[in-house]
């Protein structure tokens, strides 16, 4: 099971800083990534991070505001977002394939789990 926190309110500017736990599995074949997704809107892919290596891959919109990383020791994944917007605002969601397959790592359909989501709302 995944389980993600450390969502909440802030202003626009500010940053806030995601977490997600695998529960002790580990995904040393695959990658584990973070998800949005806004009210009225599909779910979008955010950023992901393979577990081996650590390769990193972002959504043009929050490339250069966000980081993703993981603490293997730990089986967690965090998402550290800065200079947030309120277009952020949405509910976040940690996924995890246990093979991922690199060419459809953006895709939601590739995740095999998925946390509850963290809501991130951001005020103008």
């Amino acid at each position: 099971q995944l389980q993600a926190s450390g969502g909440g309110l802030v202003q626009a500017g500010g940053s806030l800083r995601l977490q997600c736990s695998t529960s002790g599995r580990t995904f040393r074949n695959g990658a584990m990534g973070w998800f949005r997704q806004a009210p009225g809107k599909e779910r979008e892919f955010v950023a992901a991070i393979r577990w081996s290596g650590g390769h990193t891959y972002y959504a043009d919109s929050v490339k250069d505001r966000f980081s993703i990383s993981r603490d293997i020791a730990k089986n967690t994944i965090y998402l550290q977002m800065n200079n947030l917007k309120p277009e952020d605002t949405a509910v976040y969601y940690c996924a995890a394939d246990p093979a991922i397959i690199l060419s459809s790592i953006r895709a939601a359909a590739q995740y095999d789990y998925w946390g509850q989501g963290t809501e991130v709302t951001v005020s103008s």
